[in-house]
């Protein structure tokens, strides 16, 4: 990549010299040509002003003949570099220019015919002559008025190629000058392009240092540009794939560990069952298909927090909290044995999935039920305090120990009171998921012996998750 933008920015530098070059020289062409054409009018108009006006110095009159008349056009008119001038009889060249003008028309006689054939004309018409000596661009001025033999003319013209050479040498030395920047820039671009593509390079090395089994590696992010931006959006890609990875291995041991025990059990029970035994067929049968049942309800389980990872597990939409307070009571009243109360209600609308929370409510509902005795209160109730809607389910139960409290919201985690009866270690993890996909969390407030206050504890409005983030919290999938 950084050889391929170094060659585009070498091709673009010159490219982009190469058609101002163009483009200046082709205007400044266009300039010499109308100079040497305003420079040839200049010099027809002094003549022309100078056959109304001009004296001979010598006499202080004015000239009496053609021949007069050149000498003092030549001595009043200086042609600049690359110009000269002539006088011409009607069949020679009669009269050169001063020393002092470089251009020596004189000595190309193939121009001088030229001119010399044009001696006649009526009037001065500029033209392109070209020569084995040079490329002219030339007029000759007709001189008349002392009579009809009495006649002659001059000849001015500017050497093009001359005035073209010098423009040539100027853009010779602007093509040096843009060969020099061109290998300027490289010198100056091709190190900071290599600083540029540094936190590219080492991202290379770092996928290529990636694998299932070594998430370790980071890129070292080096500014605030937008490369910078991918190698944090790189690093933090690493750190999901780490949890992923990390959460996959984690259920798969788990749920390979506590799915064998149920198949171990039908499998056994089914080896020793006597078919021959009326009994025996019905006790196996029953017991197999409980075991069937908590290994069903056990898979639902782990949908479940599977599915807390997509984006698209959630489903918020403006719930009125006071209606869900009081339909979850009436759900967990089909928990017989218990008394049920309410213990308060938000009067609010709160951004919520409504399905997912009355699931977790219900589940802590479960629990209350599970871990208190018959006949007691258990209290569900709701309410706002800032920012902050908390959901509770409080029981008069055997209560949690602290040194249990991390582990009963963790996959498969049990307390002391737990045992696998009590069902598939999973529902807390599920509320805790749940919790979690909604920007909030679980906390709890439990006294051994007492009783347990279980709180969801979420924001107002739900966060919205981008495609394939990992929800936060214990619990990933």
């Amino acid at each position: 990549m950084r050889t391929r933008l170094s060659t585009l920015l070498a091709l673009v530098l010159v490219l982009s010299l190469t058609v101002s070059g163009i483009t200046a020289y082709t205007v400044l062409r266009i300039t010499v040509n109308d100079r040497i054409e305003a420079s040839l009018q200049r010099v027809v108009d002094q003549v022309a002003l100078l056959s109304e006006t001009g004296v001979d110095p010598e006499t202080g009159e004015p000239p009496d003949s053609a021949a007069a008349f050149i000498r003092l056009a030549m001595l009043r008119v200086l042609p600049h570099d690359n110009e000269g001038i002539l006088g011409l009889a009607p069949d020679r060249a009669e009269l050169a220019a001063s020393d002092a003008v470089e251009l020596r028309l004189e000595e190309d006689p193939e121009l001088v015919a030229w001119a010399l054939a044009r001696v006649g004309d009526q009037e001065a018409r500029a033209e392109t002559v070209t020569t084995n000596s040079a490329t002219y661009r030339a007029v000759v001025v007709p001189v008349t008025g002392w009579g009809q033999d009495d006649a002659g003319a001059l000849l001015l013209a500017v050497d093009v190629d001359a005035e073209v050479g010098r423009l040539d040498r100027t853009f010779l030395g602007f093509a040096g000058g843009a060969l020099l920047t061109t290998v300027f820039a490289l010198a100056v671009g091709v190190p900071l392009l290599r600083r540029v593509f540094a936190p590219l390079e080492s991202l290379q090395e770092a996928v290529g240092e990636v694998t299932e089994h070594d998430l370790d590696r980071r890129v070292e992010v080096l500014g605030h540009d937008d490369v910078a931006a991918l190698g944090h959006s790189f690093n933090a890609m690493l750190e999901r794939l780490e949890d992923s990875f990390a959460s996959q291995r984690r259920l798969l041991d788990d749920a390979g560990h506590e799915l064998r025990t149920p198949v171990t059990i039908v499998q056994g029970h089914l080896e020793v069952m006597d078919p021959d035994d009326p009994a025996d067929v019905r006790e196996t049968t029953r017991l197999t298909l409980d075991e069937l049942d908590r290994m069903s309800r056990l898979v639902d389980d782990l949908l479940v927090l599977a599915k807390a990872q997509h984006p698209d597990f959630l489903r918020p939409a403006p719930v009125d909290v006071a209606e869900l307070t009081r339909g979850v009571l009436t759900r967990a009243s089909g928990f017989d044995g218990h008394v049920w109360e309410l213990d308060g209600v938000a009067e609010v609308t709160a951004s919520l999935d409504a399905q997912r929370i009355t699931q977790a409510w219900l589940q802590l509902a479960a629990n209350a039920v599970r871990y208190s005795e018959p006949g007691t209160v258990v209290r569900l109730g709701s309410a706002v305090e800032g920012d902050t809607l908390r959901l509770w389910v409080q029981d008069h139960g055997v209560g949690v120990r602290p040194e249990d409290r991390a582990q009963i919201f963790e996959r498969f985690g049990r307390g002391a009171h737990g045992t696998r009866a009590d069902g598939s270690g999973l529902g807390l993890a599920i509320v805790s998921s749940i919790a979690a996909a909604h920007g909030g969390e679980v906390s709890l407030d439990s006294v051994p012996g007492l009783g347990s206050v279980f709180r969801i504890e979420l924001p107002l409005s739900t966060p919205s998750r981008p495609a394939g983030s990992l929800t936060p919290g214990k619990d990933p999938a």
